[in-house]
């Protein structure tokens, strides 16, 4: 490929991602904002509220961070010293995996607050929102753990050309670090991707079984001429559902663009972009499936049109 179409497919992509950044960082904002007036403003607010306030708060958050990792891939600026590309990559991949266990914790909260009384999950529904403050510090504390290594190995770029680094922009490098540690890193990595993941699988399809016996409920109690009124628990499981299948394709082509550049072993601005536009998509999808699905986020919009 030229010099030429390589540049003119990293323009159109740099676009896509800025494009992706305006919109997630407001929706997120506004998300982030009604959740924040309806606890000042005392509303009743659901079991899954505080976790869906919080995963809008870390995608605001890193929304903003890659947007300053963007312009220092895309656009010329000074460069940066140790400090600050070790504070804006560790603080970025912490947030990742924030998305990661808070996705994964709202979805558990659903499936425990669609469980009928009967279940063995029935129990945990009034724990489950007075300790979710708890499982925000957990998980913080977990994170920031997991991603310590980040602070060893992110340096001021010095060398594009080096084989031990996996990731440059134009001020940053993430060095690989010895064979044998970095394999335990990952293999830490995976297993947690791999168990969130899961349990988030589990969780949906519990849901799933649940919502099809809600339905064949339904029918044997209205003829199929009517269409009842869903409740508002299985309104907001679909939403969930759906939340978390925005979630699963992002994080498939995620890896699979991951797979890609680990093969590459090279600095391809094309394969970069790819990733940072992938990576970044459920932070900004995310927070449109949450307003379109969310019965008073549209009816305060309506408020807001009217007046």
């Amino acid at each position: 490929m030229s010099k030429t179409s390589i540049f003119s497919s990293v323009k159109v992509e740099q676009n896509f991602i800025f494009s992706e950044i305006g919109i997630g960082i407001p929706a997120n904002a506004f998300l982030l904002l009604f959740y924040i007036l309806s606890f000042l403003l005392k509303h009743k607010l659901k079991p899954t509220d505080l976790t869906i306030g919080h995963l809008a708060l870390i995608h605001l958050v890193m929304l903003i961070i890659m947007r300053v990792i963007a312009m220092d891939v895309f656009e010329f600026q000074e460069m940066w010293n140790d400090i600050t590309c070790k504070t804006v990559f560790y603080f970025y991949l912490v947030l990742r995996g924030l998305s990661l266990c808070t996705t994964s914790l709202l979805s558990v909260l659903q499936a425990i607050t669609l469980s009928p009384r009967s279940s063995w999950l029935a129990k945990f529904k009034q724990a489950s929102s007075r300790y979710s403050l708890f499982a925000f510090i957990f998980l913080w504390i977990f994170n920031l753990s997991m991603s310590a290594r980040f602070l060893i190995n992110t340096v001021a770029s010095a060398n594009h050309t080096s084989k031990s680094i996996r990731f440059v922009t134009n001020s940053c490098s993430i060095r690989t670090l010895n064979y044998s540690l970095s394999n335990i890193f990952d293999v830490l990595w995976i297993f947690r991707d791999i168990f969130l993941t899961g349990l988030m699988a589990l969780s949906s399809a519990y849901m799933v079984t649940l919502l099809c016996r809600h339905k064949r409920q339904s029918q044997h109690l209205h003829s199929t001429s009517l269409s009842p009124r869903a409740s508002p628990e299985l309104r907001a499981t679909r939403t969930i559902l759906l939340l978390m299948g925005v979630f699963v394709l992002m994080y498939v082509m995620d890896c699979i663009v991951y797979a890609f550049s680990w093969v590459w072993r090279k600095s391809d601005p094309i394969l970069l972009c790819v990733h940072m536009l992938v990576g970044i998509g459920y932070a900004s999808i995310g927070p449109l499936v949450l307003i379109s699905r969310e019965k008073r986020i549209i009816r305060l919009l309506k408020f807001i049109v009217r007046w």
